[in-house]
């Protein structure tokens, strides 16, 4: 008996189908500094032009994945969104340097060839880029049935970045007194869903297509929010203010919540306290909450709680930061401070 690939479990024709649909979806993130190359092994990005010139040059780069919110996304069958999850985690880190995003790659593994899902996922992916600004220069796809079942997939994303380096943000110059200045994330965006999953579908018993009175929407609205980008409103903060005189650090709130985000750039002799009076979280944290019985302590542990970036600026221009971002229709406001200690985050109320 001869042996195919098909019969391993990878049907070259139908992965040829599935290629044909990405190019186009590409071509929609190209900027003017992606390089054509048809056929080409790898992307060609230009890093200077007449438009965009950096003195000393420092490429920044940034991968992650969206974790077992792919499981929520295969329950309710929708998969365009969690392609701008993958940007946004990946994007928001290296935009915490200061930097611009450049391109984008993405790695997408599955069991068996889908060509209708992969289009929603990549069609997904470039919509984050669209909203970043970066071109989706390339990326993979895997066929591999003997790793993952049939309906199985993951994500994985890498995001490169470019900063003049005399204006990285590194939080170096950090100091007790400083303020946090903070702006609202969409939801959980994409940490914790282990535990939101197990809160929701085990403890509380729901299921996807749920409705969910107190929200207005139901269980896959909710849970497949994508995480917010901040690439427009990061630009325009550090086109505004000095870094290292007004603008300090920038922490992107994921996995470990506001504590350990924030206390990750602080400098030696430096803590933070954040007042949590000064914030209302998404009230999906409150849902959530509630169906899992989760205290508090570990809805901060584990959960942004509604906020998803925040910068650490000098005191004098905590006002002037807070009115900036407002007037760029962004919400912002001072939820702490910076105190003497050691990398430490103590919250009160």
């Amino acid at each position: 008996m001869s042996l195919s690939y098909k019969d391993s479990g990878v049907d070259l024709e139908l992965y040829e189908q599935a290629m044909g649909r990405i190019p186009a979806l590409l071509a929609r993130t190209n900027t003017p500094r992606v390089m054509p190359l048809p056929g080409g092994f790898a992307g060609l990005f230009k890093l200077q032009d007449a438009a965009h010139k950096y003195r000393d040059p420092v490429l920044v780069s940034g991968t992650d994945g969206v974790g077992t919110k792919i499981k929520v996304a295969h329950m309710a069958g929708v998969y365009d969104t969690i392609g701008i999850d993958l940007v946004g985690m990946c994007v928001n880190d290296c935009l915490c340097l200061g930097a611009e995003p450049l391109f984008f790659l993405d790695y997408v593994a599955m069991g068996k060839d889908n060509p209708d899902r992969l289009t929603q996922i990549v069609k997904g992916v470039t919509d984050g880029c669209v909203q970043a600004g970066t071109a989706l220069l390339g990326g993979e796809t895997a066929i591999m049935p003997d790793i993952y079942s049939v309906d199985d997939f993951d994500l994985a994303g890498f995001c490169v970045a470019v900063a003049d380096k005399d204006k990285l943000i590194t939080g170096a110059s950090i100091r007790p007194g400083d303020v946090l200045v903070a702006i609202p994330s969409s939801g959980f965006h994409s940490n914790g869903y282990s535990l939101v999953r197990k809160a929701v579908f085990e403890a509380g018993k729901q299921k996807i297509d749920s409705h969910i009175p107190e929200l207005g929407k139901t269980v896959a609205e909710a849970l497949l929010t994508p995480t917010r980008i901040y690439a427009s409103q990061v630009a325009s903060v550090v086109s505004k203010f000095l870094v290292g005189v007004e603008l300090l650090g920038i922490a992107h709130i994921t996995g470990g919540g506001l504590g350990d985000n924030i206390t990750r750039l602080l400098p030696e002799g430096c803590a933070i306290r954040i007042d949590r009076s000064t914030w209302t979280p998404n009230p999906v944290f409150s849902w959530v909450q509630g169906l899992g019985q989760i205290e508090r302590e570990e809805m901060f542990r584990v959960f942004n709680m509604g906020i998803g970036m925040v910068f650490i600026v000098r005191k004098e221009a905590a006002d002037r930061v807070v009115s900036h971002l407002q007037s760029v229709g962004e919400p912002a406001y001072v939820i702490g401070e910076v105190t003497a200690g050691e990398q430490t985050c103590a919250y009160e109320a």
